[in-house]
């Protein structure tokens, strides 16, 4: 076993360990608990864990690798993710916290009707899936990498320990695993970055000095035949940067696993500075990634720029093994570098990488030691299953209390919904392992059509269930139905998934973009239906007069069947 791997194993068993002990002592017996944490979450911890849950695998291990090999244009990641959470804390979390249901498929049946919230809840199913994807995907890369465990396995493994905790504490064993969690991703993103940025610059301030580098990595990627690093709309279109922004901002606002996160909070104004730390907590690594994508890109360069296959770095071996990084055949002489950003394959290339070993392998490309390349694996990890935990608890919380409590036994009894959340949950692993096991894309694009998904759907309904009182059952039923049809017809159509064959771009618009187009669908639809059709009750339209005042204490609520 090789030094590397050795601090890895001791740092993933080290942190599992706190993870699984934390579970074990949140464990609950009661739905309040497992949903919604008995609704007692201080707003700082709250927000580490909005943080923890929100910024997954896609951020810690793809984001600075698509920044990277998008350039500029991967600024998309940077504004859409960051400016959702600001439409998140002004325009939905207070809000939905003064409703203080436990769900958003159940706050969707309490503004419109049953029938609406079991649309939502099958909704929310989908969307998670689509999400926890990703996070399996990356749990299996670090495990494959650093574990020299085939991938596969890797996954098996990343799912069961993220089933031990989450069925033993529900939401509360999640939220306090996920204050753990942030902590050991955000020691296991910074310190690397500080120790590459002082090493290239002599300043080890990454968001200061990568400024210096960044002519350099211009004139060296056009020397690979690569896009100009600091050049806009070079990998995307306009319009998709515009639209891919605008799906990611969207998207964040109506993710069901960072909404939920809303609802533990102890009052109104805790949600609103969960949202406040959650931005902090999140800035910390976002304003770091595009000087990690930028420093370890032009590493890689340097290191591998006319050098024979035979003196090529060790880091290439090592992530050869894994699949993620292949050299064409015949290769001599590394001269040209291609990467999976916007296709998944690509003809003449010496080199080919996936965007998702970037983070991972920048300690390696930059020749620091093995405990602080063993410490990021634990930091890729903590990112894929903080999130999963979350996903898993919104499908388990949308089968059991959304679906079963609703329509099959109405009397069951918090034992029962328990037992039923946690077979919900097991089942939900299970085909998350298989499609963790083969993805339909890499990790940040699986994730982005999770966020294209739910922006196409929830968030439009949640904005005018919220602010239109003449909204009705009819109106977000069909708007539902038409943004996640459409939405994923097209992500379906340009891609190779399901068996089917990818076609091109509409109007270079690409499936991570497409769900702002479905937002806008939506909306248009919701609007059009609801004033075509009968208005809601008037006790309908006085409960969503009163959300819009989240000091006052009460909500009348009750279901608008």
């Amino acid at each position: 076993m090789s030094d590397i791997q050795t601090w890895a194993l001791v740092f993933v068993a080290l942190t599992f360990s706190v993870y699984i002990y934390i579970a074990w002592r949140s464990r609950v017996r009661e739905t309040k608990g497992f949903f919604v944490a008995e609704q007692n979450v201080p707003a700082f911890a709250n927000g580490a864990a909005v943080a923890a849950d929100w910024m997954s695998a896609a951020s810690f291990i793809s984001m600075a690798g698509l920044i990277a090999f998008l350039g500029s244009d991967g600024s998309v990641y940077l504004m859409g993710w960051t400016g959702g959470f600001v439409l998140l804390a002004l325009l939905l979390a207070p809000y939905l916290r003064k409703w203080g249901k436990f769900t958003v498929p159940e706050f969707v049946g309490d503004r419109f009707s049953e029938s609406v919230r079991s649309v939502a809840a099958v909704v929310a199913i989908v969307v998670s899936f689509t999400y926890v994807v990703g996070q399996m995907s990356g749990g299996g890369i670090v495990f494959s990498r650093f574990l020299q465990v085939p991938q596969h396995w890797g996954v098996v493994i990343a799912a069961v320990v993220i089933f031990a905790y989450a069925v033993f504490g529900g939401m509360k064993g999640i939220t306090w695993t996920q204050v753990a969690q942030y902590t050991v991703m955000i020691v296991a993103y910074l310190i690397p970055a500080w120790a590459v940025a002082q090493t290239m610059t002599g300043i080890a301030v990454p968001q200061v000095s990568f400024g210096q580098i960044l002519a350099e990595l211009d004139a060296i990627g056009r020397e690979f035949g690569m896009d100009t690093y600091t050049q806009a709309f070079t990998a995307r279109p306009q319009l998709d940067v515009f639209l891919v922004t605008m799906s990611l901002m969207i998207g964040t606002a109506g993710l069901p696993h960072v909404i939920i996160r809303f609802y533990t909070t102890k009052t109104v104004r805790g949600a609103r500075f969960s949202a406040l730390w959650a931005l902090v907590f999140i800035a910390l690594l976002y304003t770091t990634a595009p000087a990690v994508g930028a420093f370890t890109k032009l590493n890689m360069l340097q290191g591998v720029q006319g050098v024979s296959v035979d003196a090529l770095p060790s880091w290439v071996a090592n992530w050869q093994a894994t699949g993620l990084v292949s050299l064409a055949d015949g290769t001599d002489t590394v001269g040209t570098i291609t990467n999976n950003a916007d296709t998944f394959a690509a003809g003449g290339a010496d080199m080919l990488l996936n965007n998702d070993i970037l983070v991972l392998a920048s300690p390696e490309i930059a020749g620091l030691p093995a405990p602080i390349v063993g410490l990021v694996a634990a930091g890729g990890l903590a990112a894929a299953m903080s999130t999963a935990a979350g996903l898993l608890l919104v499908i388990s919380s949308s089968a059991s209390h959304d679906l079963y409590f609703r329509y099959v036994d109405h009397h069951a009894s918090e034992r029962r919904r328990l037992f039923v959340s946690r077979v919900a949950m097991g089942v939900a692993v299970l085909v998350a392992i298989y499609f963790g096991i083969n993805p339909p894309a890499f990790v940040g694009q699986v994730v982005a059509f999770a966020f294209g998904l739910a922006a196409s759907t929830f968030f439009p309904v949640l904005i005018l269930g919220i602010f239109w009182k003449r909204t009705n059952a009819a109106g977000a039923v069909s708007g539902m139905l038409a943004g996640l049809v459409f939405t994923a017809s097209y992500m379906i159509y340009t891609l190779e998934v399901f068996g089917t064959q990818a076609h091109e771009h509409v109007l270079g618009i690409s499936p991570e973009g497409i769900g702002a187009v479905g937002a806008l669908l939506n909306l248009v639809v919701t609007v059009v239906v609801s004033t075509l059709t009968r208005p809601p009750s008037e006790h309908v339209q006085e409960m969503v007069e009163e959300i819009r005042y989240p000091a006052r204490r009460t909500v009348p609520v009750r279901s608008a069947d």
